[in-house]
């Protein structure tokens, strides 16, 4: 596709120094050294990378807005893109259940949203991509899962535990399981002895785990594990070639990571709320203590804009480090190395934001609009 060269003058860019006077020049859908593109004036403005999600779910709610209402997956994705562009977000990680929870994060649902990734992202201007979240005590899914996933097209797996594990061995039901189960249309009697036997193969669990990572690392599937709270557990998961930790939920389990050389990926919620809504240990005081390469959309897309400027707002860090997490830290880690920051030669994704505001003001993927509103549309047009 031939795309439009642009010079965006006049606007506060951000580099590796931090925010300067800059000229910007877009041609073909790349960031060039030189251009002789036709010129926008973007006083008033600032120029930043635009963001990559590297991990979020808040999609769910197009895809199925209330339940039944599930028979248009790609009308969904049309709709999450238009929020992910509003947001600033370039690259979006759409995290998706393969659950014994059912409904939403059973198999069968997760098999059409990845099969919609798949058709309807090409037709897209932000860029989709898939991660499949799987809970481990799906034994009997284990055998079929590699096959899957490459038929899926998924290069990202994250390993998620979210049994309640200290109810079932005492065997009383966990809260709201009732409407867990009538919500994934199950006999809730039904529903908790499915729990109850997964729980009873736990020890089959770790060798079927060894098993199915040493596969996936082979098929060079990017893995990463999730909610961590002892150290002990970051080392099991290393030894398997897990080496993504995905919202810590202790200082101690965090450390374990960085000692290890892994990545840290935190919630930007938590830093928007003050803290974790599950008591966890703050995004903001890991973030201070140097354990954090990214912070993630989680459940709100919003927040990881908002996150990086409340961060540099406080002194956290200086706007670049800051920033950095929702863009370059996030690339980095998944192996994309043709965006994340404003340098010649990277893909022109770029989010612009009013400098008083801090709005968003338009979203740039390789050099395709997905969003612009308000005065910056009078500078364009």
């Amino acid at each position: 596709m031939s795309l439009v060269s642009l010079d965006l003058t006049g606007g506060q860019v951000l580099g590796p120094e931090g925010l300067r006077a800059a000229d910007v020049y877009l041609s073909d859908g790349r960031i060039v050294d030189a251009s002789d593109g036709r010129k926008i004036d973007l006083s008033g403005f600032l120029v930043l990378p635009g963001i990559v999600d590297i991990h979020g779910d808040g999609f769910e709610r197009h895809l199925a807005p209330r339940r039944g209402a599930m028979k248009q997956m790609a009308e969904g994705l049309i709709a999450a893109e238009a929020e992910f562009a509003a947001n600033g977000i370039t690259t979006a990680v759409l995290a998706q259940f393969v659950s014994w929870e059912g409904g939403l994060r059973g198999p069968e649902f997760a098999e059409n949203v990845f099969d919609a990734i798949r058709q309807t992202a090409p037709t897209l201007v932000t860029d989709l991509k898939a991660q499949l979240r799987f809970e481990t005590h799906l034994l009997d899914l284990h055998a079929q899962l590699p096959q899957q996933i490459a038929d899926w097209g998924v290069d990202y797996v994250v390993f998620n535990d979210h049994l309640p594990h200290d109810r079932l061995s005492q065997g009383r039901q966990p809260p709201r399981m009732v409407g867990q189960a009538l919500k994934a249309g199950r006999n809730p009697d039904q529903h908790f002895a499915m729990m109850l036997g997964l729980h009873a193969r736990s020890a089959e669990v770790p060798p079927a785990l060894d098993r199915l990572c040493a596969e996936l690392r082979a098929m060079g599937v990017r893995m990463g594990s999730h909610d961590e709270s002892r150290p002990i557990d970051r080392e099991v998961w290393h030894a398997r070639g897990v080496d993504i930790s995905e919202f810590p939920e202790t200082i101690e389990a965090a450390e374990a990571a960085r000692y290890n050389g892994e990545a840290v990926i935190l919630g930007a919620p938590n830093v928007v709320r003050g803290g974790s809504h599950k008591g966890n240990a703050s995004a903001v005081e890991l973030i201070s203590m140097g354990l954090c390469d990214a912070l993630a959309s989680d459940y709100h897309y919003p927040s990881p804009r908002r996150a990086a400027l409340m961060l540099a707002k406080s002194g956290i860090g200086d706007f670049a480090s800051c920033w950095r997490l929702i863009s370059q830290g996030p690339a980095d880690i998944l192996g994309l190395s043709d965006r994340g920051d404003l340098s010649p030669g990277k893909r022109a994704d770029i989010v612009i934001l009013e400098e008083k505001s801090y709005r968003v003001a338009a979203t740039l993927a390789a050099g395709q609009f997905s969003y612009m509103s308000g005065e910056i549309a009078n500078r364009f047009m």
